[in-house]
């Protein structure tokens, strides 16, 4: 299956290391993951040598692309909000949506009271407990 895996790239990256691991986990489970790039610690500087058109047509057409958006979502950004709200008002596509605990009160209601029918909210309390759901629900 073909992975949108959404992540920060200007906004708060301290979930980093999780972000790492479930996209490794996805990868372990035989998943494509089109935006693994979103993980490395030059994301951002890689991006911006793109320029913003760039990155929005190459990101709109994994969007397209993909079979499944997941995003990392516990250092919420404008940049995630938009990919979930295109694909679940634009889309038949399925969004899931981790985010940790600790950092609940820290991320918008947007997200955190999210009811579409076609998002799943995953609070995870440890990167295990995240790669547990994701091997259980998408392996």
């Amino acid at each position: 299956m073909k992975v949108y895996f959404g992540f920060t790239v200007a906004g708060n990256r301290s979930s980093l290391e999780t972000a790492r691991g479930m996209v490794r986990c996805l990868e372990e489970l035989g998943h494509q993951v089109l935006t693994r790039h979103l993980v490395d610690d030059d994301a951002r500087a890689a991006d911006r040598k793109l320029g913003p058109q760039a990155v929005y047509q190459r990101d709109m057409a994994w969007l397209r692309e993909c079979d499944l958006f997941i995003a990392e979502v516990s250092g919420s950004s404008f940049g995630l909000g938009f990919e979930a709200g295109y694909l679940l008002g634009a889309t038949t596509k399925k969004v899931m949506l981790l985010y940790s605990v600790s950092e609940t009160f820290n991320i918008s209601f947007m997200i955190t009271g999210n009811a579409h029918p076609k998002c799943t909210l995953v609070p995870y309390s440890s990167l295990a407990e995240a790669e547990a759901y994701l091997r259980a629900h998408i392996g």
